[in-house]
């Protein structure tokens, strides 16, 4: 299972920490991918982190804003997001990948969480 949480309503230029808490597998041995979908678009990967050494990838858009980590002690990924804008605003989802390896396909993501709305708004 996982389980979003953290979403918010949030001014541009503010700030919000998703976590994404696991259980029923062993957690670090798969990658934990953050995706989302807004309001009549396409879901999209926004970022993943790899089961074994933490490697990390990013979507364009979000680098040097969001950042991803995982504490494999708590079976929980995080994923800070700075500098929100409005094109920010979408449902977020974690999802389990099929191996340890990162990607941000959602083809390559079989378990998913139930999504976190993050809403950014003036």
């Amino acid at each position: 299972q996982l389980q979003a949480s953290g979403g918010g309503l949030v001014q541009p230029g503010g700030s919000l920490r998703l976590s994404c808490a696991a259980s029923g597998f062993t957690f670090e041995s798969y990658a934990i991918g953050w995706f989302r979908q807004a309001p009549g678009k396409e879901r999209e990967g926004v970022v993943c982190i790899s089961g074994s050494f933490a490697s990390t990838y990013y979507e364009d858009s979000v680098k040097g804003r969001f950042a991803i980590s995982r504490d494999n002690a708590k079976n929980t990924v995080y994923l800070q997001m700075n500098n929100l804008q409005f094109e920010d605003t979408a449902v977020y989802y974690c999802a389990r990948g099929g191996t340890r390896y990162c990607s941000l396909r959602s083809d390559s993501y079989a378990y998913w969480g139930q999504g976190t709305l993050v809403t950014v708004s003036s």
